[in-house]
């Protein structure tokens, strides 16, 4: 009995290693489009409102100046996928952030002085991680042509932000 059992799962588990393996690779797992649209949009409310915060708590000219950035910048991203959504069935952005998201803003409205600094742009280092590999999966695996070209576009810039928020986060100001 244990044989047929043990022959099935080295099996099941030959015939998801390849999968496995390609995700893991690519760092990137293939999101609907509507589940894009929607991580998208919450993203962009995070790293607005968390930016605006900054712009008046931050000690650091250098992470003002990032937070003026990223408000502006996502901004506009944030103004480009509620174009392109609201003309695709069924893909409606939010208009509030999930739990996770308000939490992490809720840290961010209590923590003041450098370690507001600090806890930015920590926050800002994973935001952005989190960013770049959804915007990557869409780019590679998204089925709507406008949202895939939007991320492909949107893509060089939020790596841009991630390397200005690694570097701040090092101490090293922006790049």
């Amino acid at each position: 009995m244990r044989s047929p059992l043990l022959a099935a799962a080295l099996l099941a588990s030959a015939v998801a290693a390849p999968a496995l393996a390609q995700t893991m690779a690519s760092g990137t797992a293939a999101v609907s489009d509507a589940t894009f649209v929607k991580k998208a949009a919450i993203s962009d409310m995070f790293e607005i409102q968390a930016s605006q915060l900054a712009q008046t708590k931050a000690t650091s000219a250098d992470v003002k100046n990032f937070a003026s950035k990223m408000v502006t910048d996502h901004t506009k991203t944030s103004d480009q996928l509620k174009s392109i959504a609201s003309a695709k069935s069924g893909m409606k952005p939010p208009t509030t952030m999930d739990a996770q998201h308000k939490a992490l803003l809720g840290k961010l409205k209590a923590a003041s002085g450098a370690n507001f600094d600090t806890l930015y742009t920590q926050q800002q280092v994973q935001a952005h991680q989190q960013a770049v590999m959804l915007f990557t999966s869409e780019s590679q695996t998204g089925k709507d042509t406008d949202l895939k070209n939007f991320a492909s576009q949107s893509l060089p810039t939020l790596q841009q932000h991630l390397s200005m928020a690694q570097g701040l986060q090092k101490g090293g100001g922006t790049p």
